[in-house]
């Protein structure tokens, strides 16, 4: 890794951290201030929504910290100013803010790199996805959560053509049973629609190093450039179960869910996007990750258990509070 922060332009970094206290904006700017320390002329202002978090983000070596907020627009201007770099990410809920966030940047006219987390099955640009043709249901669209990646990636690319880079990630190893933890705990089981399908859940902390080497390595290496990052190997729940059990040092058990009542613990956005998890559709395992980094992507149980470049397991992740909570349908009054 320490090459490949060195093959770039060695031009001076001013990254701007959006989500900056997020799984991957937390990797971000602790794998940022690792290579600074190892000789990249690297400036790192996290955005923070409370000024609570500022001494958080200080510690994993961010050099300025500015409150920001994606409903805000008056939060703009101050966290983009002198800043040549962004790492855009946004809650899903939160995309109106977001779109009026890229205008500002493109009318900054100064942002030389931009660095967005999406999700790959809905772009337009590196593949031809039909919005009106569900993978696996007839006469069922594309969920509208994949619509709004890439609306979200489109409205960035509008501005910053050229010097956008695209992480297109998997589903967060992390998300996989965080709604279920005080069940686990209080019951030693979890539940989830998923079953024996098999998907190849991403690590977090890839997405914060492989955001951390596109940033190393240049628009010139990653304009315009869209990387599907997955983990090493497709795993079903009861595959998830086993590493839980294993690093939690006791029993788990999976237990099939019900689809018809995950939709009425999560909405109905939740369960379109559920189904391209139970019909295959993220089983593959890509290889760009390796192709950045040179390593392969990390594994399930070794996210559980190893610390992250910003100090926290897996477990630790998983077991704090959520967006996702059962029985709060949290994209409600944002539903295409």
């Amino acid at each position: 890794l320490q090459f490949l922060y060195f093959i770039g332009t060695m031009a001076p970094l001013r990254v701007l951290v959006t989500q900056a206290t997020g799984r991957v904006g937390k990797e971000l700017i602790a794998h940022l201030n690792e290579a600074r320390k190892g000789g990249r002329d690297v400036f790192i202002r996290a955005a923070v929504r409370t000024e609570s978090k500022a001494d958080f983000v200080k510690s994993l070596g961010a050099d300025e910290v500015v409150t920001f907020d994606y409903d805000k627009a008056e939060s703009f201007v101050p966290a983009i100013d002198g800043m040549t770099q962004v790492f855009s990410a946004n809650p899903d809920p939160q995309a109106d803010g977001h779109a009026a966030f890229c205008k500002a940047l493109g009318d900054y006219g100064k942002m030389e790199h931009a660095v967005r987390l999406s999700c790959f099955g809905a772009d337009h640009n590196t593949a031809s996805y039909d919005h009106d043709v569900h993978a696996s249901i007839p006469g069922t669209g594309i969920p509208g959560m994949l619509r709004g990646y890439w609306r979200d990636e489109e409205v960035l690319i509008r501005e910053l053509p050229k010097n956008t880079t695209v992480l297109r990630a998997n589903f967060f190893q992390g998300h996989i049973v965080k709604p279920e933890t005080s069940n686990i705990d209080e019951n030693g089981f979890f539940s989830s629609p998923l079953g024996e399908t098999k998907n190849s859940f991403v690590s977090t902390n890839d997405l914060g190093e492989a955001a951390a080497v596109v940033f190393l390595g240049g628009v010139q290496q990653h304009g315009d450039k869209y990387y599907d990052l997955t983990g090493p190997v497709p795993a079903s729940m009861h595959d998830v179960a086993a590493d839980l059990a294993k690093a939690l040092g006791k029993p788990v058990e999976y237990r099939a869910q019900d689809i018809d009542q995950f939709e009425k613990d999560f909405g109905p956005q939740r369960r379109a996007f559920f189904e391209y998890l139970r019909n295959g559709f993220y089983t593959r395992c890509s290889p760009d990750f390796y192709n950045l980094t040179g390593k392969k992507p990390q594994a399930f149980y070794d996210y559980l258990t190893k610390p992250g470049k910003a100090g926290e397991t897996g477990i630790s992740e998983i077991w704090k509070a959520g967006m996702w909570s059962k029985g709060k349908n949290v994209m409600e009054g944002h539903e295409e």
